[in-house]
């Protein structure tokens, strides 16, 4: 059921319990906050209550909020808990904006599309309107399907110090976030808004926001959770930098808040 109403929309578009909260600090001086769970459901519950009380406070002050979504398991969880009771009736979700931070160049009906997965656990079963959704499009080349959705982006943030009202990231095991991967070229992108690019490891195409936008978003929340985080975890919070082996490192917004969401296992090996 949830397969046939994402691809419905797809035709539309064409405090819980905080072990521990402190504030930390990261190379080049960057104040964030880390917020650890116990868990990865604890962390996923935690991250609703945040991400709806910032919705919230947001709206107060203007009429709209851009946010960019993350593929994987841990966003899953919170886009489950998000299209459930409270938050399907409490946040204003008529007046939230959707994107994405990167994507899988393969067919929106893949299962390893991020959009369709959004759709799938969290668009279906909330009314975001259709024209608020903006997915990264698998349809066209990869290099055109980049251009277009600077495009879109560029209509959005013309102007003002800030992009996204928040960008979600993952983390995976190699220190990667959004398609950055290590040994890039694109972690050098210091122009471009989106870039598509070969991924050789995966054998295909993709999409990506670059670390140049994602760090004038006027917030950012890392989700990160499992004990096979752990060593890149400690890398990229306490190692030197060194964001071409680390890339999550090069997140680090200019003039916003910093988040990182993590459960105990992810976290085990920070001081």
């Amino acid at each position: 059921m949830a397969a046939s109403c994402s691809l419905c929309c797809l035709q539309g578009l064409i405090k819980n319990h905080i072990t521990d909260l402190r504030p930390a600090r990261i190379d080049h001086l960057l104040t964030m906050e880390l917020h650890i769970y116990k868990n990865a459901d604890e962390l996923s519950n935690g991250a609703a209550q945040w991400i709806a009380g910032y919705i919230a406070s947001t709206l107060q002050h203007q009429n709209r909020f851009t946010i960019a979504l993350s593929g994987g398991s841990t966003p899953k969880k919170l886009h489950e808990i998000l299209a459930a009771s409270p938050y399907k009736e409490s946040i204003d979700w008529t007046k939230l904006h959707i994107f994405w931070g990167d994507e899988r160049f393969v067919p929106f009906e893949d299962e390893r599309n991020n959009a369709k997965m959004a759709f799938d656990t969290l668009l279906c079963h909330v009314p975001v309107p259709k024209d608020q959704i903006h997915i990264m499009r698998t349809d066209l080349q990869p290099t055109d399907a980049a251009a277009a959705y600077e495009k879109i982006l560029h209509q959005y943030f013309h102007n003002g110090n800030h992009s996204f009202d928040l960008v979600l990231l993952g983390m995976g095991d190699d220190g990667h976030t959004l398609s950055l991967f290590p040994y890039t070229d694109v972690i050098h992108e210091a122009d471009k808004w989106v870039t598509a690019f070969f991924l050789k490891q995966q054998e295909m195409y993709r999409i990506t926001l670059t670390a140049h936008i994602t760090n004038r978003s006027a917030c950012v929340a890392f989700l990160v959770a499992g004990a096979g985080k752990a060593p890149a975890l400690k890398e990229v919070l306490e190692g030197d930098f060194n964001a071409e082996k680390y890339p999550s490192q090069l997140i680090r917004p200019r003039d916003g808040q910093l988040h990182w969401f993590i459960d105990e296992a992810a976290g085990k090996l920070l001081q």
